[in-house]
């Protein structure tokens, strides 16, 4: 895809998915917007050997937006970086079509391991605010991932991660349409538990009264027999 045309992709991906954009020529102050136009040329001098100049094209966008992507990480079509300030993606990350970050995503490592070392991150996927995805492994189509959670293994397609270590609080989820997807309408582990807990120990505590009332008729019913003994 020619410059033009990414410029043009890219004008339509933030207008569709910001309601906050007004104009196209807002989308020019846009910061996901800059950072993508840098990295499509850094991609390209990073896979034409010329690493340090898909460097310097890579900082400058990183300097101009507070987004850091490697110029190796490989990009499909359709990603849409919210704000944005603060996400970093890894030089073997592999990002899919039609994918949300949010500000403070990082897709990165667990060390300094070589080879693939970064996550691969499947279509039509949403990283919300916060959230570190870090290791080689795969975030599968059209999952969700929860603000500030930590995910340091494989996620099935179509699940919900939520916590830190991440994990997967609901499966075979529906495609995610990019305007449906938000933030907030995500499943509580912690919550879920703790309901559950109170639910048990409300069951415990009925129990024991009813054994307690058990034993007192019990107890009556020797009183009132050794009673009828002595008369």
């Amino acid at each position: 895809m020619g410059i033009i045309r990414n410029i043009q992709e890219e004008i339509r991906i933030i207008r569709e998915r910001d309601p906050a954009i007004h104009s196209v020529m807002e989308v020019f102050l846009y910061p996901s917007f800059k950072v993508m136009i840098h990295y499509r040329i850094a991609h390209r001098l990073y896979e034409e050997g010329h690493f340090f100049w898909a460097r310097w094209v890579s900082q400058r966008g990183v300097r101009k937006t507070g987004i850091e992507i490697h110029p190796g990480a490989r990009i499909g079509k359709g990603l849409f970086i919210d704000h944005g300030n603060g996400v970093i993606i890894g030089e073997t990350t592999v990002i899919g079509d039609n994918v949300t970050l949010y500000q403070g995503v990082t897709l990165g490592g667990t060390g300094k391991e070589h080879g693939k070392r970064h996550p691969t991150v499947g279509d039509n996927v949403m990283i919300s605010a916060g959230a570190k995805v870090l290791g080689s492994f795969t975030i599968g189509d059209n999952s969700k991932i929860g603000a500030g959670s930590v995910v340091l293994s494989e996620v099935p397609s179509g699940s919900t991660v939520v916590g830190v270590p991440g994990r997967v609080v609901k499966r075979n989820n529906m495609a995610l349409p990019q305007e449906t997807m938000n933030q907030t309408d995500l499943p509580d582990p912690v919550k879920e538990d703790i309901a559950e807990l109170r639910q048990a120990n409300a069951r415990m505590e009925e129990r024991v009264l009813e054994l307690e009332r058990e034993l007192g008729r019990l107890r009556q019913g020797e009183v009132q027999g050794s009673g009828g003994l002595k008369t």
